[in-house]
């Protein structure tokens, strides 16, 4: 028997999936109280509004900085997580998995299946790769009408498929002229801010002062002043990207280093960061933003329900999983089989294994579920296949206080910082 209560929360649940937003416009920052005095100063973006003449609608608004974001992981941050996401935290950044621009320029007639997103996804940014400039150029300019808060260019990614054969990604960390000169062309084909998403070294080349030179070129020769730091490096000598997230070492030291030794730029952490805690940690140690990736989707509701009121300051929203649920079939239910045969019920649900993780029933839950993957056609028949496997008072408790403990992976950070940037005359020649 269905589970969910008040069902007239989904006659009226307008599916995002139908409003899609193409509008260009920068993101301001909001003038906001939080919990520290640091949200003032942090991000202080310029607002924008030279709107791109392709632009059918305007949506303005008002965010919270770029504290705490969901990174963007490939065949994981689609549009149906994203969805999921932001049903639960109202003020985590949000990216899109990676899209390469040969893709956008070659799909320049089907764009909405690669870029469409709903209005309330935002504030969310647009992940690119590439090493072509005149299609990093064309992509970025084929976005532009959709209206992200960001975009961001990837250096990080260190799958074969993208550093290898594609020759971009965290490869491109080896020739920062180019990583500089693509910065511009995204700067100069779109009003959103730019970033790049980046490692801390690539093989050999992992020194401390090499990371430097890689952002003090880039910073210099383009308009971007906010780098998403992954504090690991990459190797690119065959392993999967999985073993790239595991063998090599974390050095955090070189994340904080780099707030020492560019004060005039913005730097957001990330590789390793797995609790809340852990996030408000790296926050007091002097972080300007903190980037989580699997754990916020494997354990959704723990992390991300914690975000608005832990990290931002603002008041609980009081939603269950009951809640989010209901909102989330009626989204779920007016996307299934849009194109042809996909998306399935299994696509759309898979976002939502995570979001009973350690709880009573869980693993009952998700036997149901991969029974019922086999014949249910509707989210509202899987509901009522699986939903009795977790108990009421779980799906009807609201996000509990967080249980503190998680282990401070930062503590002593400032002892063991590598020696400053000796930035060298031949780089200050070269740019």
């Amino acid at each position: 028997m269905m589970k969910f209560a008040g069902l007239n929360l989904l006659s009226s649940f307008t599916p995002s999936h139908t409003i899609i937003i193409k509008s260009s416009r920068g993101c301001p920052l909001c003038n906001f109280s939080g919990n520290s005095a640091k949200f003032r100063k942090i991000f202080a973006y310029t607002p924008r509004h030279n709107l791109c003449a392709k632009a059918t609608k305007v949506v303005s608004g008002c965010y919270f900085p770029p504290l705490f974001s969901v990174a963007p992981m490939m065949d994981w941050t689609d549009h149906h997580y994203r969805t999921l996401a932001r049903l639960i935290s109202k003020h985590a950044w949000l990216y899109t998995e990676m899209i390469a621009v040969d893709t956008i320029v070659h799909q320049k007639d089907n764009l909405d299946r690669f870029l469409a997103f709903s209005p309330e996804q935002h504030p969310i940014v647009l992940q690119i790769g590439g090493s072509n400039l005149k299609h990093i150029a064309s992509a970025t300019e084929l976005a532009n009408p959709y209206g992200y808060d960001e975009i961001n260019f990837n250096c990080g990614c260190p799958s074969p498929k993208v550093a290898g054969h594609g020759c971009f990604g965290v490869r491109l960390m080896l020739d920062p002229e180019f990583v500089g000169e693509a910065m511009s062309v995204i700067s100069s084909n779109t009003n959103s801010p730019v970033t790049v998403k980046c490692r801390i070294g690539v093989d050999d080349h992992d020194s401390y002062d090499e990371l430097c030179d890689f952002i003090y070129k880039v910073s210099s020769l383009s308009p971007t002043k906010h780098f998403i730091i992954h504090s690991r490096k990459a190797l690119l000598n065959g392993i999967s990207p999985a073993d790239n997230r595991k063998i090599p070492p974390l050095k955090y030291e070189y994340y904080f280093a780099l707030l020492r030794d560019f004060p005039n730029l913005k730097f957001t952490i990330n590789g390793g960061i797995n609790s809340i805690d852990q996030v408000n940690a790296a926050l007091h140690e002097g972080a300007h933003g903190v980037m989580v990736g699997r754990a916020a989707y494997n354990n959704p509701w723990s992390l991300l329900g914690h975000v608005d009121t832990v990290v931002y300051g603002v008041p609980s929203s009081g939603i269950t999983r009951r809640q989010v649920l209901e909102k989330y079939q009626a989204y779920g239910d007016s996307v299934l089989w849009r194109d042809g045969n996909k998306p399935n019920v299994r696509d759309v649900v898979k976002p939502l294994l995570g979001l009973f993780h350690s709880e009573p029933g869980n693993g009952l839950w998700k036997r149901k579920a991969d029974s019922a993957f086999r014949n249910c056609t509707t989210l509202e028949s899987f509901f009522k296949e699986t939903l009795d496997a977790i108990p009421d008072f779980i799906l009807d408790s609201q996000i509990s206080e967080r249980l503190s403990g998680s282990e401070n992976p930062f503590t002593g950070m400032q002892d063991i910082l590598p020696p400053p940037y000796d930035l060298k005359e031949e780089e200050v020649m070269y740019v």
